[in-house]
Order: structure tokens, then sequence, then C-alpha cells
């Protein structure tokens, strides 16, 4: 059930001139709302050209949120930005790092441990995160709905989001280096917030 507050009339106008600007109507419904989400966050349409998606994955993670399902974030930031829902946070969970794990790497470590199945995750600080999900993945450790996979950076955050299209993990990405806690919880957001998406 989407238990979301009235919709502020700034948001409405803010999607009105988003919605004169890019026209997202040829995009399945999940897609859009995220991509809309997504641009209206960061007030940048170009956003609508770079994210990659599958309709089916934002389903399973949608019902799968919408049914309960863990959240868990990289970081408090991200958390923060999902406004229906409590999430996990990895950060919180790190143990000391291992040499050459950074303490992000960590933290998806420990967060896998105690949610090996169903959780959805949403990556939108570290690239390293992300990284490590895709291995622990691939290790057979994670079974998910849904990767919402946009960290942000110079170094590794494109390499990062290769693999995990490459992985065939139901996902959320970009092709670029940026990305962030604020997209990634909007990402979130659009689907939990949807209306008439099955």
């Amino acid at each position: 059930m989407n238990a979301r507050a009235a919709v502020h009339p700034i948001e409405l106008e803010s999607y009105e001139i988003l919605r004169s600007r890019l026209d997202t109507t040829d995009l399945p419904p999940l897609t859009r709302a995220v991509v809309e989400r997504v641009v209206h966050t960061s007030a940048d349409p170009t956003w609508a050209g770079e994210l990659v998606a599958a309709e089916d994955a934002l389903r399973a993670g949608r019902a799968a949120l919408l049914a309960g399902a863990p959240l868990i974030t990289d970081v408090r930031m991200v958390a923060a930005g999902v406004t229906a829902r409590p999430a996990t946070v990895a950060l919180d969970l790190a143990p000391a790092p291992e040499p050459g794990l950074t303490r992000s790497a960590a933290g998806i470590r420990a967060a896998v441990a105690q949610h090996p199945d169903g959780a959805v995750w949403a990556i939108g600080n570290a690239p390293t995160a992300l990284a490590e999900l895709v291995r622990c993945a691939a290790a057979g450790m994670l079974h998910t709905p849904l990767v919402v996979g946009l960290p942000v950076g110079f170094v590794g955050a494109v390499e990062a989001k290769a693999a995990l299209r490459a992985s065939g993990l139901p996902a959320v990405s970009n092709r670029g280096e940026r990305g962030g806690a604020a997209v990634a919880a909007a990402a979130v957001n659009a689907l939990l917030y949807a209306e008439g998406a099955a």
C-alpha cells in the first residue's frame, strides 16, 4: 500500500515544468516514474538518456518493497532520502575492513551476510560498495529482486555500474560517473510512490 501524503503544489508545478521540457510518454510506467523522479530530484533532464533499467526488474523491486522486503542502502544519506520506509544502512554494519577492502565494501559484505535473500539494495555513494555487491552475487551469496546501482565518482563508478549491468542482476543504473545519494533515493521513492503500477 502507498502511504504517501498529499503531493505539495510546488512538486506538482515542478512535474508540469519537467513534462513540458521532457517527453517521457513512450516509456513503460515504472521506468517513466524512475526517470521523472531522478530528473525532478536533480533538475537535470539529461538523466533521461543515461539511466538504464528494465521494466520487469523495476516491477519486481516495487513488489518486493511493497511486500515488506528489507531495503539496504550503502550509506545513511540514501536511507534518509527514502521517505516512505526505513532502511538498513550497510556502512553501519561495517567491521574494521580487511586490507585492500574499503569500509563501504566491508559494510556491504556484512549486510549481505544478514540479508542474503530478497532484499532490495540501493547504492548511491561508493563504487566499491556496488562492486562488492556484484562480487557477492557472483559468488552465490546474494539473491535480490532489484539493485539500484547509482554510486558517484571518478574512480570506479563507471566500471562498477558496467559490472552490475553485465552481471545479469535485476538493476537500474546509469552509464556515467555521476550518481549519488539523492538520485539513488529518488529511484527507490519512484517505485514506492508510483501510481497505478502493477
